[in-house]
């Protein structure tokens, strides 16, 4: 499902993305980023989840791999 969206953004900004990105064209340079951008937010709420999980010091993993 695609929006269309009318909205002013920096030019240079937008020059650089292609560049970089050899991107062919400005959605794509867009649509790149938000990707990018969305990915990098879950990547951060995996990160804050360290340390929030408890485990056991004496479970034994392979223990359980000898019983198949």
């Amino acid at each position: 499902m695609y929006m269309t969206i009318s909205m002013k953004l920096d030019e240079p900004l937008i020059a650089e993305a292609l560049r970089i990105g050899q991107h062919r064209s400005k959605r794509a340079a867009i649509e790149h980023a938000l990707k990018e951008y969305v990915q990098r937010h879950r990547q951060l709420d995996i990160i804050n989840l360290f340390g929030t999980v408890d485990y056991s010091h004496g479970w034994d993993y392979k223990k359980l791999r000898r019983r198949k």
